[in-house]
């Protein structure tokens, strides 16, 4: 268990207790400490992925479980934000069903000796995920609107990814063994 799978497997560690902060009316500071969590789940994202690559650390356990804790914990905080309707579910169902299309597709892509990298679409779909998710939990009427435009520009986002994964991949839905 290497430094980039330790960073995976505490963010998955985190997620229970970013819930629980979420939904559960514990203290008067409850949305700030689950954002304080979202937050440094999100870093370890980014962390780990930058530590297994500079350190030739890249592990078929990272590769697994990398993407899985990601998609758990920006899922977690979606539903949380549905629940506390701070977004409609509809919007939620989008994005979560774009994880699953591009996750089909990468078993597929997988199961042929083909490795779907991520895009640029992808990577500022992510960002603008997280900055809506931060946005939403904090809350903060002085921003609303903005946090309104990111919500929208983060679905666009998914949309947009998503159609670009499915033109640049689109043979890999062919048979090919």
């Amino acid at each position: 268990m290497n430094l980039p799978n330790k960073l995976t497997m505490f963010r998955v560690i985190l997620i229970p207790f970013f819930v629980l902060f979420m939904l559960v009316d514990i203290t008067t500071v409850d949305k700030w400490i689950a954002l304080a969590i979202f937050i440094v789940a999100s870093l370890t994202d980014l962390l780990d992925g930058k530590i297994a690559r500079k350190y030739n650390l890249v592990t078929n356990f990272g590769k697994f479980m990398d993407p899985l804790a990601d998609k758990l914990l920006v899922c977690s905080a979606l539903i949380c934000l549905v629940e506390l309707a701070k977004l409609p579910a509809w919007m939620v169902i989008v994005i979560i069903a774009r994880e699953f299309i591009i996750s089909g597709f990468r078993l597929i892509a997988s199961d042929n000796g083909v490795v779907i990298a991520a895009s640029y679409w992808g990577k500022f779909k992510t960002t603008f995920q997280m900055v809506m998710i931060c946005l939403l939990i904090a809350d903060i009427a002085a921003i609303g609107i903005i946090t309104n435009v990111i919500v929208w520009i983060a679905l666009i986002l998914t949309v947009v990814s998503l159609i670009d994964y499915l033109v640049k991949n689109k043979d890999i839905m062919k048979e090919t063994k």
